[in-house]
Parts: structure tokens; C-alpha cells; sequence
């Protein structure tokens, strides 16, 4: 998922639709309440510096949203709510256990939870699994390409207009049966379910994005008092404690988040205890660290969850980066100890797509130098030798700091090599939606990060490298790649299942030096983020989940 993202989405898109069911269910109208009700374990307060692309499920695919959407939206698997690894581990969730899996990898059978009320109170119908499926592709959700069109058998032509559902989907009401046919065998599925997007929503939710007002759905917590780009409540699920599924949590509080900007001022709100929980995602300023440390040792402290990668994109459909010498130029010739200094000491110099914690991670040199100073005169050399001197470059990059920071710098630079750059900084609310817009723009180079959603490297191929994922709208291969190799052999490691990573993770790590070979990323650093909280918060009963970050159901007050 996208690690760093823009702003919470007012605008709909798409169409509309019902759909009728074979069961008769109570008529329910989902409402949010007017105000947030009281928790027997008090309110937080939680600042964000960046608020979700959306807090509906079928658009959102962020750090942000994830954070709350994946308790709000369980899917059919989840996670283990645990820190450091132990965090990524499957477990059921609205299953009664794991996917059965047959037909060679190509079938996936699970079976619905008896009891299942969505957040207001209507019963849940395995039926609803498949609408949530056929709504995620209309919206649709920027990872359906990679994850569910070219995956689930018959996904690809109900996204496309040409069936009535998605016919590789079965399911039986009366007994909770889910049957999901595969077009081929796709390892990480089970990781797939797992994902808030296909947290199962009622049939009949509109066919488009609900952003003030999103869907009911199954978990321990529902958002409520939406306010765009300002503020927005997160609540315990008054139903979920009476359905006791086991390892997935109550909660003990509810959340009150407030979107500001000002990391300044949110860090020191924090450091005062004049709110909550610094979020996750956001960059302590540097200069506030020392006295962070000094007042508030038992209370920070930045994490390496090992899956996250800062980068460069440059697109290779696009002078000057359609050279390989062009790219070379650039990753050859930048001072990524610079980047870390600007990054207040987050990010480690890096040079490889995959982090180390994830299987695949090359222990191989570096192709072009080891990260650090970077070579400028060979990166000259390297300009003129492509020639593409004197190229007119467009960076883009957020406009919050420390990304555009990184992206000045790297602008400075680009002029500094022979190319002439122009920065072009766009408010966060827009920056990731104008950059997805691929097909229209085209961007030539900017920021890009990516947070791993399991750990697997598919995750960060799928999405970022395989020119099938090359979309109109909603793209994150921003550098448009498609290379036959690449896609050969995502193509051959997907049926791979993700706790069977351990017998192809050389092919992996193989793939991902040829990647940094041909230069089609600058990656620039893993990134480690900060864990920090106010005096009122139990700070030795906080989880900071590996793939979620702050784990809002552990919150509790002292």
C-alpha cells in the first residue's frame, strides 16, 4: 500500500447499482451517529498529519486508511493483532477457519460465521462477499487490477462491462458457503481476503465511493462524524463483543482523529499531552527529537517494521528515463546520505525494491556503487553518454516535508547532471490520485513509497512493476515497466504461497538485483517510523502492527 498519501476523497466516481438477495433479510438503514458515543474506556485523541485517500473500503488503499479500515472492514482472513512479525500471521476472520484450498491452488473454500450483524445491526449473507468483490472492481479500488481483476475467474470481464457478476464466486446463505474459483493458482489469496477492500459490505451499498457516509461493516470498531480533510471519529462496534471471534479484539476506547499538517505542532500537542497518539505515518520534525527523548523516553520510539521502501520513480515510457543510461545516471549519482539527513534519521541508504524483512531481500553489492555520497562525476559522464542533456524534467512530489524536501534536493540535482529539472509540488489531497492518472499525465519522476500489505514480495511487484497493472486511472506502476522478463516471472513466483516463500526466495532475490540493474527505481531508503504517545496512554499494552502500524484496539488509558 501506499505508505505516505493524500487526502480524504470528497468526490465520487463511477456508477451506481443494487442487487436484490435469495434470502429475505430486515430492512436496516445504515446511519452514523450524530456524535460519537461514550466508551466505558474513555476517547483518544489521535492527530494526522495526512488523512486517508477514503474511509470507504472499495477506494482506499493507504498507510492511513488501512490503519483504521482493517477494523472496521474484517475480511474473510486477518491478522494476528501482535507486534513485530508475529503480527503477520493469518488467522480467520469472518471464516470459520483458513481457506481450504484445491484444484491445484485454483480454489478457495470457506465458510461464513454463524451470527454475523454488520455495525448496524443487519445479519450478514455470504451472498454480500461476492457484491463487496463486484463493487471493489467498479470504483474501483486502486489494487483490484493487481489483485483481484486478473485473479478471480471471471473478475476481469464484470469490471469491464461484459458479465453481470463476477462468475467465479459462489455462495450459499443458507449454509455460509463461499466457493472462489481462481484463474490460476495465486499463492498469497489467502493474504488477498485479508485486505479491508474486500471486508464484506451489505449488497445494495452504491456502486461508487461513499466518503462522508461509508458502508457498514464487520469489526470491532465503526467511523462515524466525518469531516472532510478536518476530522473524524473511529468507535467500538457496540455489536462486535457479542459475536466473540476469537483473536480479533474489542477495543478498550474510542478514537477522535483530527487531520492537521503542522507536524510540529502535532509532535509537541503530544509531547505536552495535549493529545494522544502521534500518527504512525508522519515524520517527527528532527529538531524535536532530542527534547522528545529527553521528556518522553518512555513514550517514542521509532520502529523498523522491515517493509516499507522510499523510492524514485521515473517513468520509462517517457524521455529522458526511457534511456537505461539516464536512469543509471540518477542512481549512480545520488547522495542518499543527504536524503537521510533530511529524513531525520528514518530512512536507511538503500539501493534494493525489497526490504529486508521481506522474503527475496538481495544480500548481493549494489549494481551501481554502495549507497551513500553517490558518484557525480560518473552520473555527468553517464547524461552525456545517453543523450539526453539538457532534457526538461517535471518532478513531482508532495508538498509536506521531509517528501518535498527530498524532492528539492533531487531536483538541485537532476540541473546539477545535465538535465534541466522543474519541481512541481501538489497538496497532498491530490498528489497520489494526478500521479495514478497515467494514461493522461504521464508523470516523468517523483516520490513513491510503498508499506507492504503481506510480506511477500508479490506484493510489491503486482502493483508497482508488472506492466499488466499499467491502468488509466488508479495506476501505481509509475514507471510504467513492462518487461517480459518481469512479468515472466511474476507470472511464475505468484503460485507460490506466502509461508512457502523459504524455496523460491533466490528467484526472488534474482529478480529483484535485475530490477535494480536496469535502474527502473532510485530507491533511496527503508524507513523506520515513530511509536510515540502521551502520558495517558498504557504504553507497555500498545501494538504496533507490522502492516497496519498503530493498532487502535490495543489503545487503552492508564
Amino acid at each position: 500500500m501506499l505508505a505516505v498519501i493524500g487526502a480524504l476523497v470528497l468526490a465520487g466516481c463511477g456508477g451506481s447499482s443494487s442487487s436484490s438477495q435469495s434470502s429475505n433479510r430486515a430492512a436496516t438503514t445504515a446511519t452514523n451517529a450524530s456524535s460519537s458515543p461514550s466508551s466505558p474506556g474513555g476517547t483518544v485523541q489521535m492527530l494526522m498529519g495526512t488523512a486517508p485517500q477514503s474511509l470507504d473500503p472499495g477506494l482506499d488503499y493507504t498507510s492511513e486508511g488501512g490503519e483504521i479500515n482493517w477494523l472496521v472492514y474484517t475480511g474473510l482472513t486477518t491478522y494476528t493483532h501482535a507486534n513485530g512479525n508475529a503480527g503477520s500471521r493469518l488467522i480467520p476472520g469472518l471464516a470459520t477457519a483458513l481457506p481450504v484450498i484445491s484444484d491445484g491452488g485454483k480454489t478457495y473454500t470457506v465458510t461464513l460465521r454463524q451470527g454475523l450483524v454488520f455495525s448496524n445491526g443487519a445479519p450478514v449473507l455470504a451472498s454480500d462477499f461476492t457484491y463487496t468483490v463486484e463493487r471493489a472492481l467498479k470504483i474501483p479500488w486502486p489494487g483490484s487490477g493487481a489483485f483481484i481483476a486478473r485473479t478471480i475467474v471471471g473478475a476481469l470481464a464484470y469490471a469491464n462491462g461484459k458479465a453481470k457478476t463476477v462468475s467465479g464466486i459462489t455462495t450459499d446463505n443458507a449454509t455460509g458457503r463461499i466457493v472462489i474459483r481462481l484463474t490460476a493458482a495465486y499463492g498469497p489469496f489467502d493474504n488477498v481476503l485479508a485486505f479491508p477492500a474486500l471486508g464484506i459490505i451489505p449488497a445494495g451499498t452504491p456502486m461508487k465511493p461513499e466518503p462522508t457516509k461509508p458502508p457498514p461493516g464487520v469489526g470491532p470498531y465503526e467511523v462515524t462524524d466525518i469531516v472532510p480533510n478536518q476530522s473524524f471519529s473511529v468507535v467500538r462496534n457496540p455489536h462486535w463483543a457479542s459475536m466473540r471471534i476469537s483473536g480479533i479484539p474489542a477495543g478498550h476506547v474510542n478514537v477522535d482523529v483530527r487531520i492537521s499538517p503542522n507536524l510540529d505542532a502535532n509532535a509537541l500537542s503530544v509531547l505536552d499531552n495535549s493529545a494522544d497518539v502521534f500518527d504512525w505515518s508522519d515524520t517527527v520534525p528532527g529538531y524535536l527529537v532530542p527534547q522528545i527523548r529527553a521528556r518522553a523516553a518512555d513514550r517514542f520510539r521509532m520502529v523498523d517494521l522491515g517493509g516499507a521502501t522510499y523510492f524514485i520513480f521515473m517513468n520509462t515510457a517517457e524521455k529522458p528515463f526511457s534511456s537505461q543510461l539516464a536512469r543509471e545516471a540518477v542512481v549512480t549519482g545520488l547522495n542518499q546520505d543527504a536524503m537521510a539527513r533530511i529524513g531525520d534519521g528514518t530512512l536507511q541508504p538503500a539501493c534494493f525494491l525489497l526490504p529486508p524483512d521481506v522474503p527475496g531481500h538481495p544480500s548481493a553489492p549494489c549494481p551501481y556503487g554502495t549507497p551513500g555520497t553517490g558518484n557525480l562525476a560518473k552520473a555527468k559522464a553517464l547524461v552525456a553518454k545517453s543523450g539526453m542533456a539538457g532534457q526538461p524534467i517535471t518532478v513531482w512530489s508532495e508538498s509536506t516535508n521531509p517528501f518535498q524536501q527530498w524532492m528539492v534536493y533531487y531536483t538541485q540535482f537532476l540541473d546539477s547532471i545535465g538535465f534541466r529539472a522543474t519541481l512541481k509540488a501538489v497538496a497532498n489531497a491530490v498528489y497520489w490520485t494526478n500521479i495514478a492518472a497515467e494514461k493522461t499525465l504521464h508523470p516523468q519522476t517523483g516520490f513513491g513509497a510503498w508499506l507492504e500489505d503481506f510480506a511477500n514480495p508479490i506484493d510489491f511487484y503486482a502493483v508497482l512493476l508488472d506492466g499488466n497493472s499499467i491502468t488509466p486511472t488508479g495506476n501505481e506502476n509509475n514507471d510504467e515497466v513492462n518487461d517480459p522478463h518481469i512479468n515472466a516471472e511474476i507470472n511464475k513466483l505468484a503460485a507460490t504461497p506466502t509461508t512457502e516463500l523459504g524455496a523460491v526466495a533466490g528467484q526472488w532475490q534474482t529478480l529483484d538485483e535485475y530490477v535494480a540493474k536496469k535502474a527502473y527505481l532510485a530507491v533511496f531508503g527503508y524507513v523506520s517510523y515513530p511509536e510515540f504517545a502521551s502520558d495517558r496512554i498504557d504504553y507497555n499494552a500498545v501494538i504496533f502492527e507490522p502492516l497496519y502500524g498503530w493498532d487502535l484496539s490495543s489503545l487503552q488509558l492508564k
